[in-house]
């Protein structure tokens, strides 16, 4: 005996344009079929299947954003260190769980954190099975780091080469999405710098090897030239931050250096974004470093390395996890063509994740994961900022 079962009729979202991810240009008059959390068909005008229509007018359509370096275990308070040593495992699922909603209501339906405490963040990452307000999230677990290293108290520390074999197994048999290894110091962990590199080259190999073992990328943290050709030496598949930060200043990198970066394919981090905060400011060190930044930023931009927009979000009360669109603001206003900045945080940063097969484009067969903004975002970035509707997985945002 056959039972039939109703099929819930499709949703199909029109708007006035619509950007994929990967073109130049937007789709005048877009329609969008959803069926369940699947786009099943694309077209324009007039046309299209039957099945529940939303209208969207005025809006553009985008493929949802996709922020490749948070911290959601951090709170993005004024001291997101301390406030999270204070906070039991239960509290920090609830400010993890707060933390990715706030991202998802912004439009940016996945997210890889790349630094959690206990793992909490595999437990996150399967609730999104059963809960539609979540985004996708993709997780790192604690990540590696030298006992008394950057970010040691998350849980992550390890010594010597069998120490980093034992530590990425540990990662492997918990199943991450990646390893992530710290490269150099960092600004939230006293004791570091980050100038200084906190493994060799032969222990970033080992890192490496043993990942790729696996099956899976390593992604530095690497602010310092010494960690980055370092980390570039060993093989690692990308690199965070990539600021060439010195003890004082900011150093340029090599023509060479710029070569394997492009020829490799490393996939380069970005971590950019603040949101505006009455009250709140860069450090100095930061500000009197930013034209030398910049400088190196649009270096590597113009020689085509393969650049994602991510936020590090939760670190700072600047860096709310809701902060990527601002950072794709940012980049467009150093003369990058705000198409380039879009696909930046959509299919050039689901390549960069893993996910390219269905994720950071709208398109037949791809995830049903939606941004609709007011106005045109190809003309105006600031666009992003109004948010008309979000779809995560075919289930629409209230």
């Amino acid at each position: 005996m056959t039972t039939a079962v109703e099929r819930p009729r499709l949703t199909v979202v029109r708007a006035a344009r619509l950007f994929d991810g990967v073109g130049d240009r937007a789709v005048e008059r877009p329609w969008v079929a959803l069926d369940g959390d699947t786009i099943t068909a694309i077209g324009s005008g007039d046309g299209g299947p039957e099945g529940t229509v939303v209208e969207l007018p005025g809006a553009t359509l985008l493929p949802g954003l996709i922020d490749n370096h948070v911290h959601l275990a951090f709170d993005a308070s004024v001291d997101p260190v301390a406030a999270l040593a204070g906070r039991d495992d239960e509290a920090v699922r609830e400010t993890m769980i707060t933390a990715a909603r706030r991202a998802a209501a912004a439009g940016i339906t996945t997210v890889r954190d790349l630094g959690d405490r206990g793992y909490l963040g595999l437990e996150l990452r399967s609730a999104v099975e059963t809960d539609p307000t979540l985004p996708t999230i993709l997780v790192a677990g604690p990540p590696i780091t030298t006992p008394d290293g950057h970010c040691h108290f998350l849980g992550g520390g390890a010594a010597g080469v069998d120490g980093l074999r034992t530590a990425v197994r540990e990662h492997a048999d918990r199943g991450v999405d990646v390893i992530k290894i710290m490269a150099s110091g960092g600004m939230l962990t006293q004791g570091t710098k980050v100038e200084l590199p906190q493994f060799s080259v032969a222990e970033l190999r080992v890192v490496v090897e043993e990942a790729h073992r696996y099956g899976l990328p390593v992604t530095a943290h690497a602010h310092g030239l010494p960690a980055i050709t370092d980390a570039v030496e060993a093989g690692v598949d990308g690199l965070e931050h990539v600021t060439f930060m010195t003890a004082d200043g900011v150093a340029v990198p090599s023509d060479r250096l710029v070569s394997t970066l492009v020829d490799r394919r490393i996939v380069l981090g970005l971590t950019l974004g603040m949101t505006p905060v009455t009250g709140a400011a860069l450090p100095p060190g930061i500000v009197s470093r930013l034209p030398k930044l910049i400088a190196n930023l649009r270096r590597l931009w113009q020689a085509g390395a393969f650049t994602t927009i991510s936020t590090d979000a939760g670190i700072a009360i600047l860096k709310p996890h809701d902060v990527l669109p601002y950072a794709i603001g940012q980049v467009a206003d150093l003369g990058i063509a705000p198409a380039e900045a879009l696909r930046a945080s959509t299919s050039r940063a689901a390549v960069a994740c893993g996910l390219s097969d269905r994720k950071g484009r709208l398109a037949v067969g791809y995830d049903a994961d939606l941004l609709a903004v007011a106005g045109d975002p190809l003309t105006d970035i600031t666009a992003l900022h109004d948010v008309r509707a979000v779809w995560l997985r075919g289930h629409r945002l209230p």
